[in-house]
């Protein structure tokens, strides 16, 4: 199995740093900037085994669509995560609006995508979006409790499951789908709403 988590406790991941990709402004180049991290969520999406998001603190924009490209979520109780990239206006661009859409039923993924709403733990709890959360201060010993019977079984057992899920799954299709995703990110991404946004949030 493979489980990724965000170092110290505070942060999985806050997405992209803005004050960087503000330096990107067309179409193409915000593609091939979206493509690269796209890339690396459709491994992740696809790896042979099952993938594990320990979520130690925020997970914002990008960060939830890394989560999402995970088959299992788990948060630390004083987690709050959100897509919140419409505030910006764009949308999700590293595939994670495909991903939310794969994990949640459809009105569950739209709600969230769509509010653009900063959530608690629990309530990622109740849309299904994390299967478990833990004690911040006990995260990693409730963590180990919670994946400990799924690291007894042989990679070969983990592997025919994982192969089993991705077989409900149409990858060439869905990478179509994250394609369309990111250039859809990537036209946005050169609007002038987008960029006045980014000065705004930059000039706070």
């Amino acid at each position: 199995m493979l489980a990724i988590t965000g170092e110290g406790s505070e942060a999985f991941c806050s997405g992209g740093d803005l004050s960087v990709f503000h330096n990107l402004h067309t179409e193409e180049q915000a593609y091939q900037m979206l493509s690269k991290m796209s890339a690396v969520l459709f491994q992740l999406f696809t790896f042979p085994k099952p993938t594990i998001a320990l979520l130690n603190g925020t997970a914002i924009g990008g960060g939830c669509e890394i989560a999402t490209a995970c088959d299992f979520r788990i948060a630390c109780s004083h987690v709050k995560f959100g897509f919140i990239q419409g505030k910006l206006g764009i949308t999700t661009g590293w595939g994670g609006g495909t991903y939310l859409l794969e994990r949640l039923d459809r009105a569950t993924a739209l709600e969230i995508l769509l509010s653009l709403q900063t959530y608690l733990a629990e309530q990622g709890l109740g849309y299904r979006f994390f299967q478990k959360v833990v004690k911040k201060e006990r995260a990693i010993q409730q963590f180990n409790e919670w994946i400990f019977p799924m690291i007894k079984l042989s990679s070969s057992v983990l592997k025919a499951y994982k192969k089993r899920i991705l077989d409900g799954t149409d990858i060439t299709g869905l990478k179509v789908r994250v394609d369309r995703e990111i250039r859809e990110c990537a036209r946005l991404w050169e609007t002038d709403e987008h960029h006045e946004a980014v000065k705004k949030f930059l000039n706070r």
